[in-house]
């Protein structure tokens, strides 16, 4: 089973910070979506799935696990974006069907959004 590599994945508290100010916003109906240019050029995600979400971590741990999966499969058409995806609380009570559909309109709108020019680059 072949999952994210860790270049895929945000891991710092800075990045996270970063995100969590960032100006580009994707409204989903279960998710929210904030991302900026990413320094590594390449598409990398980070996961926010709080206790607000659901109280039981097994819930919590299947958002994250469904949010990963559908950007493993659409990270090759992404824009070389950091991407945090905060879980609204509604995301803890539908299926997983329901779910992945919400993730994948949020993956075409930010698919639409290319190119992303990235930091320190002239023209982009």
């Amino acid at each position: 089973m072949a999952g994210l590599p860790p270049s895929a994945r945000l891991r710092r508290a800075a990045e996270f910070a970063a995100l969590r100010h960032a100006q580009g916003r994707i409204h989903a109906r279960h998710f929210l979506l904030r991302w900026i240019a990413s320094p590594t050029g390449e598409a990398r995600l980070g996961l926010a799935v709080s206790r607000k979400v659901s109280k039981r971590a097994v819930a919590r741990n299947r958002i994250k696990r469904i949010a990963r999966e559908s950007f493993r499969l659409r990270r090759g058409s992404l824009p070389a974006v950091d991407v945090l995806v905060i879980a609204r609380s509604s995301a803890a009570t539908i299926d997983r069907i329901a779910l992945r559909g919400d993730l994948d309109d949020a993956w075409r709108k930010l698919e639409a959004l290319k190119p992303v020019s990235t930091p320190g680059t002239i023209g982009g």
